[in-house]
């Protein structure tokens, strides 16, 4: 009784801890999907504010704006081809790798960017976009490189399959037409034997004959004897009497 009462205690505590376990991963999911798309809708409207203002700002703002703008597409473009060729393509993980290591270097342009929008020393701000402008092409071309190449190589897969493919195809097409390509077998022939070193040929080989008996000769024109009429008996007459010899007295 007791060790089926510490059994039964021991399967509640269990399914107590499963329990708890999954609420604290289903809550810990849910809280990454909230998080995630309060980071999406506060991207989407940043982005959205900074194109605003790349076109209806002037001078140092507009400029600003714009760098900001350049450098999230460029840095959020090749994060996306990256992520989704790194799934099939596992060579790219180096890929990913140097990406990440450039996504610092953007992270920070960007946050001094921001901090430049708010700077109210224009001038200041102006003195320094020619330097703001070089890193950020230096920035969004080393981003744009890691893309192209990704795309390239995910490009360069595809046709090499497709020509496989193909060429596996045209196989399989000719194999199933075989009946439309075959062509009879020519008639081989019989070598002659090559004449020997004495200078004598031997016969080749020769085909035989069908030899057919000859007719026995026809026998000339034979006199046909008149039959003897008193050999010929007909069957509606009677048989004749032999003729007794005569007796003398």
């Amino acid at each position: 009784m007791e060790a089926t009462i510490l059994i039964l205690a021991l399967l509640f505590v269990a399914f107590m801890a499963l329990g708890v376990y999954a609420g604290v991963k289903a809550i810990g999911a849910a809280k990454r999907g909230v998080d995630r798309t309060i980071s999406q809708a506060r991207r989407t409207v940043e982005d959205t504010t900074l194109r605003a203002r790349s076109l209806g700002q002037m001078g140092v703002a507009g400029e600003l704006a714009q760098l900001r703008l350049k450098l999230r597409t460029s840095m959020r473009a090749t994060q996306d081809a990256l992520q989704a060729g790194s799934a099939e393509d596992a060579s790219l993980a180096e890929s990913v790798s140097l990406f990440q290591r450039l996504s610092v270097h953007g992270g920070e342009l960007d946050d001094e960017l921001r901090q430049l929008e708010r700077d109210p020393d224009r001038a200041r701000v102006a003195e320094r976009l020619q330097e703001l402008r070089e890193r950020t092409e230096r920035i969004t071309h080393s981003a744009d490189s890691l893309r192209w190449a990704a795309r390239d190589r995910a490009r360069k897969f595809a046709e090499d399959d497709l020509s496989s493919l193909s060429a596996q195809i045209d196989v399989e097409s000719g194999a199933l037409r075989h009946w439309a390509t075959a062509e009879p077998e020519p008639e081989r022939e019989t070598p002659w034997p090559e004449p020997e070193a004495g200078g004598v040929e031997k016969p080749g080989p020769t085909v035989t004959e069908q030899v057919w008996p000859e007719p026995p000769p026809a026998a000339g024109p034979q006199a046909i004897e008149p039959a003897d009429p008193r050999r010929t008996a007909y069957p509606w007459q009677k048989p004749t009497r032999q003729a007794r010899p005569e007796t003398t007295n």
